[in-house]
């Protein structure tokens, strides 16, 4: 019995239940999409699916990413003792528990319609062929924003049967998030990078990597700023985005040194972040 135990703690260790950030970088948005879609009434069911979905994905993709990097993770030290880096569990056991786990994000997705079913196929792809990316693409975190934000078009084509362009717009801003936020990530791991030749977006910006951050901030806040004008949002969803960008502001003091355990503080920060503008959101259909 203890050594079932034991293995189902590695695996919860793989697929990184003991680190929600990630998965809650990809919740905010995607509950963003589904109440604007559904004029801040989304079903119960609805959110079920996709906070379940989320989580799913999220560990599918973390035990992916580990699968991918497995040989590079050893060289670091942040993750080379890893489950599957420091050799714990196989890769076979890796690729089993992403294949149950995307198999059961799946089930989820059958339950809403046809529209949002097909989207999950290229999610899938995005989110599986993710890791790779980092031996050719520059900046990787672009990428990354695509991946944890494709909830949000399908969100709205679970709650409305379309994705209207403003689902697009949406993916936009959150890509820009995403190169902000993983890019503090990476100037966590800037040298060990270098070292194993791996593409980031701390390395493409190099000195530049904290003025690019802010920009990318910047856009994002524009962005969602943009979308509540086109939408009528009242004035408490700007206090939302007011909230969220001195948050931003905020990082811009944690990271403008480079010390690796603020650049990591400043990344898991963002959690707050997604939060604070999502609490905007629900605020405003709340009291309008």
């Amino acid at each position: 019995m203890n050594a079932v135990i034991d293995r189902v703690a590695l695996y919860a260790k793989l697929v990184r239940l003991d680190k929600p950030i990630g998965t809650l970088l990809l919740l905010w948005p995607t509950l963003w999409a589904l109440w604007i879609a559904a004029d801040g009434r989304p079903s119960v069911k609805l959110i079920v699916i996709f906070s379940l979905g989320t989580l799913l994905m999220r560990s599918a993709g973390c035990a992916i990413n580990d699968y991918a990097d497995r040989d590079f993770d050893l060289h670091v030290e942040r993750t080379k003792n890893r489950p599957l880096t420091s050799g714990k569990i196989s890769t076979k056991e890796a690729l089993a528990v992403a294949g149950v786990l995307a198999l059961l994000a799946f089930l989820l997705v059958l339950q809403t319609n046809a529209l949002t079913v097909a989207l999950s196929f290229p999610a899938l792809f995005i989110a599986v062929s993710y890791p790779y990316t980092k031996r050719f693409f520059a900046i990787t975190q672009a990428y990354l924003g695509v991946a944890f934000g494709f909830g949000i078009p399908m969100a709205f084509a679970a709650q409305t049967g379309a994705v209207p362009t403003l689902a697009w717009i949406m993916l936009l801003a959150n890509v820009f998030w995403a190169i902000a936020y993983d890019t503090e990530y990476a100037m966590v791991d800037r040298n060990d990078d270098v070292k194993l030749g791996l593409n980031t977006s701390a390395l493409l910006f190099a000195e530049y990597d904290v003025a690019a951050v802010m920009i990318c901030y910047a856009l994002e806040i524009g962005i969602m700023a943009m979308i509540g004008l086109s939408l009528g949002f009242g004035w408490i969803y700007y206090v939302g985005l007011a909230v969220a960008a001195a948050m931003m502001a905020y990082h811009y003091f944690l990271i403008r040194n480079r010390d690796r355990a603020k650049c990591f503080y400043a990344f898991r920060h963002n959690n707050w972040v997604g939060g604070v503008i999502f609490a905007g959101i629900v605020a405003h259909y709340t009291i309008k």
